[in-house]
């Protein structure tokens, strides 16, 4: 496998990237839906309401928490997950600049 040489790019492409990875799968999608639905902190129903093994929403779990669009609490013998809503007006903020850029009409293709 290549290496990326993410390097090479400004941190707002690099950031812009990750976000894109992280919404790359439906279940992370899911987990950030049913997170925001709740409007609570989540302790252990998302194998229920996602239909996933716990394995899986757990390494989904570690990607939002990575990126910091989550995070966790311990309390007793489980992790609680909530949207961190600071990283997330962070997200929405660099996400929005990108997608907000209007194409000039060219004479292209």
């Amino acid at each position: 496998m290549g290496i990326t040489k993410s390097e090479i790019f400004t941190d707002q492409q690099n950031k812009i990237a990750l976000y894109a990875k992280v919404f790359g799968h439906p279940a992370r999608v899911a987990i950030l839906q049913h997170l925001f639905k709740i409007n609570a902190c989540v302790c252990g129903d998302l194998v229920n309401e996602i239909g996933l093994a716990q394995p899986t929403i757990s390494q989904h779990l570690k990607e939002l928490k990575q990126l910091g669009l989550i995070k966790g609490s311990v309390e007793g013998t489980s992790v609680c997950y909530c949207v961190n809503s600071e990283k997330w007006s962070e997200m929405k903020k660099i996400m929005l600049q990108f997608l907000d850029q209007d194409l000039i009409k060219t004479a292209c293709c």
